[in-house]
């Protein structure tokens, strides 16, 4: 099953990732992890990817498209992914179609987890994180056991500057300018399958079970 995950911030894409890849025993890819662990082990990729981020700038495409290639040749790739957070606009899809022609692969599907920009706003509102492990909660949708204090390390909960409202909304503008027209793109591939994402968690990954045949 080889698959990509669409949708704007804060819509659970990554989480319905995480779960369809142990439903199907396949890796979730997420291109920040990729990053990260190429510079940690100092590949030739990763080093290159350094020399943009440390000058604060962002990581030409073909360079990324080559670092997320690299990471589909791996063994553990054989039978199939789940791609996070790429691609991103309509220049990296595109490249990675060249590449994934050129490793021979076909994509299955491409998932879209569709949440209206306002249910986003209030969802990511309830947002908490850890401050010493980074665990994730919701106040509503998955509260600590305590009040403020993570059921793991028992660290104190803050709110990230990225889910407060103001930082939201200028994510959805950038996710709406650019990330948004690849519904259109994958649509007319007749590759895209679209659920509701404002359900239940559970209700969701049966929904993506379903669609993928299974």
């Amino acid at each position: 099953m080889r698959l990509i995950m669409l949708g704007a911030p804060g819509a659970g894409k990554g989480t319905q990732a995480k779960r369809i890849a142990d439903k199907y025993t396949i890796p979730h890819i997420s291109t920040g992890d990729i990053f990260r662990a190429n510079i940690k082990n100092e590949t030739e990729l990763g080093m290159k990817a350094k020399t943009y981020m440390d000058k604060g700038l962002l990581v030409p495409d073909d360079l990324v498209v080559d670092i997320v290639a690299d990471r589909l040749n791996q063994r553990d790739c054989d039978k199939g992914f789940i791609l996070d957070g790429f691609p991103r606009t309509i220049p990296q899809a595109k490249a990675l179609d060249e590449a994934l022609q050129v490793m021979d692969i076909t994509l299955d599907y491409v998932i879209n987890v569709d949440v209206p920009d306002e249910a986003i706003v209030k969802r990511m509102a309830g947002r908490r994180a850890c401050s010493v492990c980074g665990a994730t909660y919701h106040l509503k949708h998955n509260p600590p056991k305590k009040e403020d204090q993570c059921d793991v390390c028992h660290g104190t909960l803050i709110q990230r500057d990225d889910d407060k409202e103001e930082t939201v909304l200028k994510r959805l503008t950038v996710y709406h300018e650019q990330t948004k027209p690849l519904i259109d793109y994958y649509t007319k591939k007749d590759e895209l399958v679209t659920v509701d994402g404002t359900r239940d968690i559970d209700l969701v990954t049966e929904e993506i079970i379903r669609l993928l045949g299974d």
